[in-house]
């Protein structure tokens, strides 16, 4: 390691900002504010005809409108999980408090399921 605690002798800036879409709600703060509450993200499934399962029920996201996050024409051409990141990516963006030019070359995303977070990074 060298002296600037970078392990390959370069420094890196982390700019970190939190976002989230999920059956809990369609941002961090809804989301959180709803698992503090103790509510359940469970429901009737509406996403595809379950007539022919056993179950019935499964922990859908609500009420998400992709095209407040993506223009509608490119929402079309994407899946809807693509639509998920997307949204929780660019809150977070927005949380960072960055002003990331459009036209930014080096901006990453590293997603967290398991915990509903999304983190943007800039360099």
């Amino acid at each position: 390691m060298s002296a600037d605690g970078s392990l390959n002798g370069r420094r890196r800036v982390v700019i970190t900002g939190l976002g989230a879409v999920s059956p809990l709600g369609n941002d961090a703060e809804t989301s959180w504010r709803s698992l503090l509450a103790g509510e359940s993200g469970a429901g009737e499934i509406t996403q595809f005809d379950h007539a022919d399962y056993r179950v019935h029920f499964a922990c859908e996201v609500k009420d998400f409108d992709p095209t407040e996050w993506i223009d509608r024409k490119e929402a079309r051409r994407m899946d809807r999980f693509a639509h998920l990141v997307l949204a929780a990516a660019r809150q977070a963006e927005a949380d960072s408090g960055l002003d990331i030019p459009a036209e930014a070359d080096r901006i990453g995303a590293s997603i967290a399921t398991d915990t509903c977070a999304t983190s943007v990074s800039a360099t």
